[in-house]
């Protein structure tokens, strides 16, 4: 009797249309980066797609069973809603996965891939989140706007997803369920102009680990 991964992503191309929501009285904007299809295809090792990865990440926080996945996923939704309720943080749904977008005037300054203090409470609400639900693997994605030079935003995507990597780690986040990655200004956000600031952000995405029999 084995032990697999199954990537819990409902489709190969899922893309989330930019609109408006409704949260705990507040209304949020859910930026359609895409989970999984903006970011995942162009990277390919994103939970799911690393066997090697996946394994690491099982033999370590354990999978959740196949029927009670959706029911995991929901809960863990529901406390990440909470933990970043009054922010700009949006938390997107997709399937059995979860994405957070962190836009970069709540996370750094300009040129900076330092960590606001103001960001910190937000990412320690999180972290107690990410802690009670340990079965999923965790993708942080960092990106960027055009301004400014190629090489220059694409180093600063990465550092920016490294920092958030380490941070959370020091809260406790097993390091193992994390993979910090660096976009650059190679994925704006759909409809909107690269040079928008909208687009320098950092993404979380979420990836149900589940056991399997083969």
């Amino acid at each position: 009797m084995n032990k697999k991964i199954i990537l819990g992503i409902a489709s190969s191309a899922l893309l989330v249309s930019a609109c408006a929501t409704t949260d705990g009285g507040s209304n949020r904007r859910l930026y359609g980066a895409g989970i999984g299809a903006a970011t995942g295809a162009a990277l390919g090792t994103l939970a799911g797609g690393d066997d090697k990865r996946n394994a690491a990440i099982g033999a370590v926080v354990g999978g959740i069973a196949g029927v009670a996945v959706g029911d995991y996923m929901d809960k863990q939704e529901r406390e990440l809603r909470k933990a970043t309720q009054g922010t700009d943080i949006s938390v997107v749904r997709e399937g059995n996965q979860i994405q957070l977008v962190a836009p970069s005037d709540v996370t750094f300054s300009v040129n900076s891939a330092e960590i606001t203090p103001g960001f910190y409470k937000v990412l320690n609400d999180v972290s107690a989140a990410l802690n009670a639900y340990p079965s999923t693997a965790i993708d942080i994605i960092g990106h960027a706007s055009t301004d400014g030079p190629d090489a220059y935003n694409q180093t600063l995507s990465e550092k920016r997803a490294v920092s958030v990597q380490a941070y959370l780690a020091g809260q406790g986040v097993n390091s193992v369920r994390m993979k910090a990655y660096g976009m650059g200004e190679s994925k704006p956000l759909p409809g909107i102009p690269g040079t928008d600031p909208a687009n320098r952000r950092v993404e979380m995405i979420l990836t149900p680990v589940v056991n399997g029999q083969s």
